[in-house]
């Protein structure tokens, strides 16, 4: 889900002021992607994973990841070992599943009844594969704004990234537009104004998405410039040298960030010794890219066989196959294809890290545990049981803890769910002097998600209120079109953005309770926390906490 978020989704899942998880937990990819910066401080889509933001921001994939605001690691510090503790922490034999104090509130009798529940109409997507291997899918439009939007994903994304060059996806994708054929930077920019369109393009833990649009009258000029800046960038040495200048200073920024040091440390250890827990860029990493190093990493992932175009908006398909036939139909693949990316492993045993920072006067808490790929049987059901727990303003999690016990601003968990596997991850920033009663809090909610059946009401409620969001988020032809191509990153069918409110409605109160128990156990969890080291002493009945 580029919703993206990993990645974007899990993988960003920093509390704001009023949380609300990311409605389209359908992007995968992407709901959760991270952004083409190579580090940008997160403010959660991919379809991907659902992530908290504040209602005013729609972070997509994603980004995951999404993924992936991703969690990651640096290649500079060695993973924390995840361990098992030697006995079950004393707070996490205790806790009991007795209800919390907060329980929805019921709705006045007099309003009107919910109206029918819908979903996205069966999308028309007209097929073709190219000769030389690239996918294309159509979108034909007839109503809406004279628009064109034009979607081109590759496989092979920051999980791809050579081991000592991680985080090298992003500053790739963000240079791709610095300079192509006869175009120099500025170049493309006016082009694309004068033809009433924009670009985006962004690295996720599995692909790299650039996206372009304009109006429809100029349909042939924006391909053909898509065409240039996919097939002949030229990686120019001043833009590459800046780009990692602002590469770097975005680092140090992140760096600053409780946030981003607790998604870092969390990525270490749900994701030890995998290539998604080394999502995250190093200084030594950023500044040893060179144009030679973009141009053949970029000859070995931009292939017609391992990508997809995405055509939608105010165009014929036969005319939208006759454009990419012409600009893209003298790609040719060369050498060895990319192996894919190897599974996630099903278990890892939880740790616990203290990341110290002195003079905090908040603990940034981070709770999660290996989860599921997007293909799994259980995403639909782990969506709707995430957004029971923490998906949004009026989640468990955060009505507890902000509504009830007023310990923090907002918390919330999110699901990412990528290719090769995906996480849970719950988080809260909170005063210094809770920091032990939140994570007794936490462990009671998840305890309380396994041990009771949710009721029918809240049940019901949440379904809407997914539903209603993902809704929202995909009338847009624009949104329509980064969400197949997230689907298409992850491995999720097209047919999935209209079959997504109708799945989302099957899952039942029993399967809820299964998914609580198999992802959101108290004793399977990894705990992160960055604060003070004053706030040590709390942790203690949770286990033993390395610091880093």
């Amino acid at each position: 889900m580029s919703a993206s978020a990993l990645l974007s989704v899990l993988l960003a899942v920093a509390p704001t002021a009023v949380p609300s998880n990311a409605v389209a937990p359908a992007a995968p990819a992407s709901m959760t992607k991270p952004a083409a910066a190579i580090v940008t401080p997160t403010p959660i889509s991919k379809p991907t994973m659902t992530k908290p933001t504040t209602p005013a921001t729609n972070d997509k994939t994603k980004s995951a990841a999404v993924a992936a605001p991703a969690i990651a690691s640096t290649a500079a510090n060695k993973p924390v070992a995840n361990k098992p503790t030697e006995k079950k922490s004393a707070a996490i034999e205790k806790v009991s599943a007795e209800p919390a104090a907060h329980e929805p509130e019921t709705l006045p009798k007099d309003l009107p009844p919910y109206g029918k529940e819908r979903s996205l109409p069966p999308i028309q997507i007209v097929q073709r594969k190219l000769a030389n291997g690239l996918t294309v899918w159509v979108l034909p439009r007839a109503d809406g704004p004279p628009k064109i939007h034009y979607v081109l994903s590759v496989r092979g994304g920051l999980a791809a990234d050579p081991p000592m060059q991680p985080g090298f996806s992003s500053l790739l994708a963000s240079l791709l537009k610095e300079g192509a054929g006869g175009r120099d930077a500025l170049r493309i920019a006016q082009d694309l104004q004068s033809y009433g369109g924009d670009m985006q393009a962004d690295a996720s833990v599995d692909g790299i998405t650039l996206s372009m649009s304009g109006l429809a009258s100029n349909a042939a000029k924006i391909i053909t410039l898509l065409s240039e800046i996919i097939l002949q960038p030229t990686f120019p040495e001043r833009e590459v040298e800046l780009g990692k200048l602002n590469a770097v200073q975005a680092l140090k920024a992140s760096e600053a960030d409780p946030d981003y040091l607790a998604r870092r440390a969390m990525g270490r250890l749900v994701f030890a010794g995998h290539p998604y827990g080394r999502i995250q860029p190093t200084q030594a990493s950023i500044l040893a890219i060179t144009p030679e190093m973009l141009h053949a990493e970029h000859d070995r992932r931009f292939r017609p066989d391992q990508a997809l175009l995405v055509i939608t908006g105010r165009i014929a398909p036969e005319a939208a196959f006759q454009l990419a036939e012409r600009v893209f139909g003298d790609w040719r693949a060369e050498g060895r294809a990319m192996d894919a990316t190897q599974p996630v492993p099903t278990q890892v045993a939880p740790g616990h890290v203290f990341v110290g920072r002195d003079d905090s006067v908040q603990s940034a808490i981070r709770i999660g545990r290996i989860a599921i790929a997007a293909d799994s049987p259980d995403y639909f059901p782990l969506q709707l049981t995430n957004a029971v727990l923490g998906g949004g303003f009026t989640s468990r999690l955060n009505q507890n803890l902000r509504e009830d016990k007023g310990y923090t601003y907002g918390a919330g968990s999110a699901v990412g769910a990528e290719c090769a596997g995906g996480a849970v991850v719950a988080s809260a920033n909170v005063r210094n002097e809770v920091t032990g009663a939140t994570l007794a809090e936490f462990m009671r909610e998840y305890a309380r998600l396994g041990s009771t059946p949710v009721p029918e009401g809240e049940l019901e409620l949440t379904k809407r209120y997914i539903a209603g969001g993902f809704l929202l988020l995909n009338q847009q032809q624009a949104q329509v079109a980064a969400t197949l191509a997230d689907y298409w990153l992850v491995g999720l069918p097209p047919q999935t953005l209209s079959d997504y409110v109708p799945k989302l409605q099957a899952v039942t109160a029993a399967q809820v309770q299964a998914m609580a128990r198999k992802y959101f156990s108290p004793k399977d969890q990894s705990i992160v926390v960055v604060g003070d080291a004053a706030v040590l002493p709390q942790l203690a009945p949770y286990g033993t906490f390395d610091p880093q």
